[in-house]
């Protein structure tokens, strides 16, 4: 799988494959990783990516030809376009799993105020958001979507027994787990967890799985139960 991160800010992204999973699967040459940088393609002599909105507002909005240009360069029949921006659907477990079968995912990133409308209308495959609040820029959402989804191309893990019993599997989230001590400052493992009968064990994670989620996330809760009634 190649990613292509399209970026005013390259450092931002690169250093975080310099150390541990991620670097381990480029290394494998499980995962390929690049970046290209609009202000490369402007055709602004003085290299602005920016400009003032049209009809007046705060801040600048990324043009849409640089843009344009740099993903026009770089993808082909294999490229899945994605724009990460604050004004689009919520990025979840089940885009990720999906979007690591595709081959080759970009990317493009905003800064300042956003984009130019009419650039995600002529390239954009998909828009994210990572949630609702704002960041001073698209990448570190961009790194997050991508970390997700490279956790579900083979290989990426060391052990793919990690990927069972996630969080949001089921529109739930991931019962606690524990090690040792047994005994941490009086405050003990659930005794089912060490008898070793694993129908029981799982039976338990399932009940704290819906405790929890029913306490962080009653939203999830309730779209299994609309799935339920229909």
């Amino acid at each position: 799988m190649k990613f292509t991160f399209v970026t005013l800010f390259k450092n931002l992204i690169s250093c975080y494959f310099e150390d541990s999973i991620l670097k381990r699967a480029i290394d494998k040459k499980i995962l390929q990783i690049d970046f290209k940088n609009p202000r490369d393609y402007t055709i602004n002599k003085h290299k602005k990516v920016d400009d003032t909105k049209v009809g007046g507002g705060a801040g600048m909005l990324l043009s849409p030809q640089p843009i344009v240009d740099t993903i026009k360069d770089i993808k082909n029949k294999d490229s899945w376009v994605i724009f990460v921006t604050p004004s689009a659907k919520r990025f979840n477990q089940k885009d990720a799993k999906r979007l690591a079968l595709k081959k080759h995912i970009i990317f493009v990133t905003g800064r300042y105020e956003g984009f130019d409308e009419r650039a995600i209308e002529f390239e954009a495959d998909e828009v994210f958001s990572i949630g609702d609040f704002i960041l001073t820029g698209g990448e570190l959402a961009a790194l997050s979507m991508m970390d997700a989804i490279s956790r579900n191309i083979p290989g990426v893990l060391g052990n793919i027994d990690s990927l069972k019993e996630e969080s949001f599997e089921d529109n739930l989230l991931e019962a606690p787990s524990f090690t040792k001590p047994n005994n941490f400052k009086g405050s003990f493992v659930p005794s089912e967890f060490l008898k070793g009968n694993h129908a029981k064990i799982s039976a338990l994670k399932y009940k704290m799985s819906i405790y929890r989620t029913k306490y962080y996330r009653p939203d999830l809760i309730r779209m299994r139960d609309e799935k339920q009634i229909y």
